[in-house]
């Protein structure tokens, strides 16, 4: 009972809708999922926020150099404010007729000092300065290059703002400069009047260039100075190719004072900062890449990604060595005990391991060894007792038997009638032949039906009531059964149902043969018995045999049942001729032979057992 019910547990712990080995991979995955999801979350915030934060500071940054820009161009506008007024400015543009050419060099000399003083203070933003006199029509520069006066170049760059490029044709390949013209007419910079003081400003596209490579020394973007139609102003690092990239990206958008974006440009990622330049109408333009800002926080991401995925791969090798290394072994040994449970004695691991597993499969195939012998033992016990018992059954029926038979001879020799004596002798010398044979367990219907000839023949002799009657199929006669069957039961019907009664005689022997079942039906006239009795019987062959129960009927159902299988047995019911039926069932082997042989009736064919 023990080890039935451990095997029900087992099994049922089996036959769960996972087996181990995938409740081992589901845990192994709940495990990993809400770990790389808490980190692909913490991850996207620590991204949001940088690149947040990488958007201010970038912008900030932009804005500073813009402010820096614009600093460096108010300083320069205030000096000419202040320049055009100076009394030497006013002397050089006034009609100073009493003055001799000495006082004329000396105002031009000291003008043009101041502006090369004032050059030489901003040499981080170097300008050049230009003084027009309308009234005297002259001019004045810091420059090394004569200046005439030219009253047209005036009016065309007379517009109060900052120009890039003054109109004036520049050689192939060299840049223009920022250019503004100031005159002394207040409210009206866009007009000449014929007596104005102009002061002109420029400083060429190296000073933008310089403040752009300052701010990429301490930076990691790449600047540039855009104004749409006209061509930018690089670091003199950059990369022509991505500020071409980036120059076609802006000619297509509308820009605003300050705007952020994320391109992608070369099949990578750029922030790309916009702030514009008030005075000059510019854009100051930073490309900053983001694999290289983000790289160490995505390469971090996908290290512990690679992590992850290698740690799944050492669960899963984990999972599946022990598998193979316990649960296999278990499910072994499960279907073992289950086999076992089967009542399959014969079964045995094999033990092609070097481990714990291998003591266990050891002992299960010792102990399944040691439960086959034991039960062949009591198997075999049981069959010699039964045996035994038949044995001494029929030793104690066949003297009896014998010397009734014995007498019978005796009286009919007295009787002087040969006929009787002799028809005696041969039943009986041919019935003994039969059932003292027992070397063999089986023998054919055939051989069993002469032995029940002799039987009832001896019988008929003794008692004038009987008669008999056998009717089997030819095909039958050739299906081996076992020794004895039909004796007990013929014998069951002469004494219980024929010798129980002085009006009654009749016995009959019928056979079928139908659906692959063999059956035989074994009659007589007798009183017979209850439905309650045959009830009674019937169940009494389903169950063990007891001490008080008569062993002669069950173990002829046993017998039958062991030579044909649990589809077989002997049942009991009402003769249709009034009596008792006992009714022989048995499934018909594949293969069996049929041969012909003509039916009897009362006839004198002898018990034949030499073969």
């Amino acid at each position: 009972m023990k080890l039935s019910g451990g095997i029900v547990f087992v099994k049922n712990r089996m036959g769960s809708k996972f087996s181990l080995f995938a409740k081992m991979n589901l845990l192994i995955l709940v495990l990993f999922i809400p770990i790389v999801i808490l980190f692909t979350y913490s991850n996207n915030v620590a991204f949001k926020v940088i690149g947040k934060e990488l958007q201010a500071s970038n912008i900030k940054q932009l804005s500073f150099l813009s402010s820096q820009i614009d600093s460096r161009i108010n300083q320069t506008m205030d000096f000419v404010f202040t320049f055009s007024r100076d009394p030497n400015v006013q002397k050089f543009n006034g009609l100073n007729l009493w003055d001799d050419r000495y006082d004329r060099m000396q105002t031009r000399y000291v003008v043009q000092e101041k502006m090369m003083l004032q050059s030489g203070v901003m040499n981080i933003w170097p300008v050049e300065y230009t003084v027009y006199s309308e009234q005297n029509k002259e001019a004045i520069s810091n420059t090394s290059n004569t200046v005439e006066y030219d009253e047209d170049y005036l009016k065309r760059n007379m517009t109060g703002k900052w120009t890039y490029g003054d109109g004036e044709a520049v050689s192939a390949g060299e840049p223009k400069a920022f250019h503004w013209f100031y005159t002394n007419s207040f409210g009206q910079q866009g007009t000449l009047k014929g007596s104005n003081l102009v002061v002109h400003a420029s400083f060429g596209h190296d000073n933008i260039q310089n403040m752009l490579d300052t701010y990429k020394a301490g930076g990691q973007g790449d600047p540039l100075f855009y104004h749409r139609g006209d061509a930018p102003i690089l670091n003199r690092s950059a990369s022509e190719q991505l500020s071409n990239e980036v120059i076609r990206y802006l000619d297509g958008q509308t820009l605003r004072d300050t705007m952020q974006d994320v391109v992608r440009l070369d099949s990578k990622r750029y922030l790309v900062s916009v702030v514009r330049s008030p005075h000059l109408n510019w854009y100051l333009v930073d490309i900053v890449p983001l694999e290289q800002i983000l790289g160490p926080i995505s390469s971090s991401r996908n290290f512990f990604y690679l992590s992850m995925v290698l740690l799944f791969a050492v669960g899963i090798s984990a999972s599946v060595l022990l598998y193979r290394n316990v649960q296999r072994p278990i499910r072994k040994l499960v279907k073992g005990l289950q086999s076992v449970q089967r009542g399959d004695f014969t079964v045995r691991i094999d033990a092609n391991m070097n481990n714990e597993f291998a003591f266990l499969f050891y002992r299960f195939n010792d102990m399944s060894r040691q439960i086959q012998g034991l039960i062949e033992n009591v198997l075999n016990e049981k069959l010699r007792a039964r045996e035994a018992t038949l044995k001494q059954l029929q030793a104690q029926i066949n003297p009896h038997f014998l010397y009734n038979c014995l007498g019978y001879i005796i009286n009919m020799a007295q009787m002087k009638d040969e006929e009787a004596v002799v028809s005696m002798g041969y039943n009986l010398s041919a019935y003994y032949r039969y059932i003292t044979r027992m070397e063999r367990p089986t023998a054919t219907l055939d051989d069993e039906i002469r032995l029940i000839v002799n039987y009832l023949d001896i019988q008929k002799l003794r008692n004038g009531r009987i008669h008999y009657r056998i009717d089997i199929p030819e095909e039958m006669l050739k299906q081996q059964v076992p020794r004895l069957m039909l004796q007990p039961l013929v014998e069951n019907a002469v004494i219980h149902g024929i010798g129980k009664s002085y009006s009654s005689g009749e016995i009959r022997i019928i056979g079928e043969m139908s659906g692959g079942f063999c059956r035989v039906y074994i009659d007589d006239d007798g009183p017979g018995m209850n439905p309650e009795q045959q009830e009674a019987l019937n169940r009494t062959m389903r169950e063990p045999l007891q001490e008080d129960m008569g062993c002669g009927l069950w173990n002829t159902n046993q017998r039958i049942i062991n030579q044909f299988g649990n589809n077989s047995s002997l049942y009991f019911t009402k003769s249709p001729i009034g009596g008792f039926r006992t009714e022989i069932v048995w499934e018909v082997p594949a293969g069996d032979e049929r041969q012909q042989h003509p039916p009897r009736q009362g006839d004198f064919r002898y018990a034949n057992d030499d073969r």
